[in-house]
């Protein structure tokens, strides 16, 4: 490697995110008074992605969305090194590359998250994006303060809330999902469907079970043409088809890498120093003994304080344990789910689809795996405990009879 040499040693991490200013932010509340460095790719100071598909899309004027300005990040006496990516890990110099600049750790967390998914053979078409970016976020805003004919590709949640954003503003939005029920891995297949009917009572067009076959127009995007031959109209297309961790940049480093960076309960890598969290990490969840990959502002934030202090301090390492937690806002309703997806059994054990208000649980074998709520805020974290808990499914339903009677005295 060459270049410039950082030759004093510390903690660095990589990836502005989420985790990444948590991972810096813990290693300071525990009283690390070394050298911090803080890699990112963007030119952006750390900021929140989940408002980016909300509120930033909806509200009049779009919310600041940095975590810390400037001034309160210098409290942290972090290096900020950003506007360019790590390009490779050198795990026996305990080096990151980052252009011609050398930093060295003792200790690294790696938190660098995950890129969108995007269409092959688009890149030359105008009103064609991803959502991932705050930069992304900029011009699909100014696309729909224009009033533009939405067209999302991918019925997940991020594509799910540009659409709700386009019909707020009065536009024209269409979803479409090659598979026939949206949302079958987030939340399965029933509640798939009593979802899509949200969006359908909100006049946003479905077309599922469909794929996509191309794209039309020269330099700029006109429509989305079907396998079926059918072209929707189109000035802004959003692409919503799932993300890829960001791994390419380890290639030569040594670590595992497989959907992610591999990791045990204590989110190490397997490589002295090495830790990672957040979207890029692939690790032991020991509250339902499962290897998992979390893209959820909460799971990152955890974990990226988690792999710092253990980081920091591998004699005391301990297991980040979590029950799944994510939220999505569609016109005026909050979508919420806790724990796993899938299962043996859904049940909604208060309110109804129609009424536009529940609570379904999800079994697997006898545990209470899983809850799925449709604007009952005050009803998800309870769930939420009982999952930890491990409820078996008897005391679950008898928890939500419990809360079912007490709401109606």
């Amino acid at each position: 490697m060459t270049g410039a040499t950082e030759t004093q040693r510390g903690l660095v991490v990589v990836g502005a995110s989420l985790a990444g200013l948590r991972a810096v932010e813990s290693a300071r509340r525990t009283g690390f008074t070394g050298p911090v460095t803080l890699v990112g790719s963007e030119p952006h100071l750390p900021y929140d992605r989940p408002p980016l598909s909300k509120a930033y899309l909806d509200e009049a004027e779009p919310p600041a969305v940095v975590y810390r300005e400037e001034d309160k990040l210098a409290e942290l006496e972090v290096d900020l090194v950003l506007g360019e990516p790590a390009s490779a890990l050198d795990p026996q110099r305990r080096a990151v590359l980052v252009g011609d600049r050398e930093i060295l750790f003792d200790s690294v967390v790696l938190a660098t998250g995950a890129r969108a998914r995007s269409l092959p053979d688009t890149g030359h078409l105008a009103g064609v994006h991803t959502l991932r970016t705050l930069d992304d976020a900029r011009e699909i805003r100014a696309a729909l303060d224009a009033g533009a004919r939405t067209v999302v590709i991918g019925a997940g949640f991020i594509g799910s809330e540009v659409a709700s954003a386009a019909r707020k503003r009065g536009l024209s939005a269409t979803i479409v999902e090659a598979q026939p029920t949206p949302l079958v891995r987030s939340i399965g297949t029933v509640m798939g469907d009593a979802l899509t009917d949200l969006h359908r009572a909100h006049g946003t067009e479905m077309r599922c079970g469909t794929a996509v076959d191309g794209l039309e127009g020269t330099d700029r995007v006109t429509g989305v043409r079907l396998v079926d031959g059918t072209v929707i109209p189109a000035d802004l297309v959003v692409v919503g088809i799932g993300a890829v961790p960001e791994t390419d940049w380890l290639e030569s480093s040594g670590i595992t890498v497989d959907n992610g960076i591999v990791c045990d309960e204590t989110l190490w890598t397997g490589v002295a120093g090495v830790f990672a969290a957040g979207d890029v990490a692939r690790w032991r969840n020991p509250q339902f003994d499962a290897v998992m990959r979390i893209e959820h502002w909460t799971c990152a934030a955890e974990q990226g304080g988690r792999a710092a202090r253990n980081a920091l301090d591998t004699s005391a390492a301990k297991p980040y344990s979590t029950v799944p937690y994510f939220w999505s806002d569609w016109y005026d309703s909050r979508i919420q789910f806790v724990g796993i997806p899938g299962g043996d059994d859904v049940e909604v054990v208060s309110g109804a689809v129609e009424q536009g208000q529940f609570v379904a649980l999800y079994r697997t074998a006898d545990r209470l795996t899983g809850a799925l709520t449709l604007d009952r805020q005050s009803d998800v974290m309870k769930y939420r405990t009982q999952i930890a808990k491990r409820a078996t499914w008897s005391e679950a339903l008898e928890f939500a009879r419990t809360r079912e009677s007490a709401r109606a005295s």
